[in-house]
């Protein structure tokens, strides 16, 4: 894990600086979950389970997809590569985000100078011959602006499961091929018993707001757990 150095990202200083696509992923293979936005939710819920969990710093709950089940384990990397269809936006911005100098304040473009995604010689540029942005950073601002539109709306899903007590914890506990034993925690869910005793009017307010598809969505991709598990089994016989 490298030191992070954030700087705001200047046409001028920055002019030379490549990103090598190879090494943006690889930012993730040793991630066992990645916060996601719910915006995002159709493409991952294509193969990725979407659960729950609190910050570390905060308390607070996030959405994460989960990548694996022990610290340091990303499942969907293999061979070098990331191994899903769909890479989370949290993965692929990288080494990008976006900054603040106040809350009043301007979003600001900022790079993490000490990514070893950056070169000077190889892979995409930032920059054109002009000083203007290329298709690649315009594709990076793309992501930032999903991102950070999908962090509102999430942070409003999540005060939805809380409102009407949706949010229950998931523990998982499961057999390996090698009859080792794994537990799970720190995972949360949805709690279908008290989604079955909602009244007409909250389904109605979780349907209208567009939360309700989103928890049939990820009670759906808890079934994608089994797709973790047998990837963790292929890994261990190999």
């Amino acid at each position: 894990m490298h030191t992070t150095k954030f700087v705001t990202l200047s046409q001028t200083e920055h002019k030379h600086l490549k990103i090598q696509p190879s090494k943006v992923e690889a930012l993730g293979a040793q991630q066992t979950m990645v916060p996601v936005v719910i915006n995002e939710f159709k493409k991952l819920c294509v193969q990725y389970p979407i659960v729950l969990t609190k910050n570390g710093d905060t308390g607070q709950f996030i959405c994460v997809a989960l990548l694996g089940f022990e610290k340091g384990e990303n499942l969907f990397w293999q061979d070098e590569q990331w191994q899903g269809i769909y890479t989370p936006i949290n993965i692929s911005r990288q080494p990008f985000f976006i900054g603040q100098e106040s809350a009043d304040a301007q979003p600001l473009l900022c790079i993490d100078t000490n990514s070893p995604c950056l070169s000077e010689n190889t892979g995409e540029p930032l920059f054109n011959e002009q000083g203007e942005a290329t298709a690649f950073l315009n594709n990076i601002k793309t992501l930032l602006s999903q991102l950070i539109a999908g962090q509102s709306h999430t942070q409003n899903f999540i005060d939805a499961l809380i409102k009407h007590s949706l949010i229950s914890p998931l523990t998982l506990d499961i057999t390996l091929v090698n009859k080792q034993n794994q537990k799970v925690n720190g995972l949360y869910s949805i709690d279908e018993a008290k989604l079955d005793a909602l009244s007409n009017e909250a389904l109605v307010e979780l349907k209208q707001s567009g939360h309700l598809h989103a928890i049939y969505t990820m009670m759906d991709t808890l079934g994608h757990i089994y797709g973790l598990i047998q990837r963790k089994n292929e890994r261990l016989k190999s």
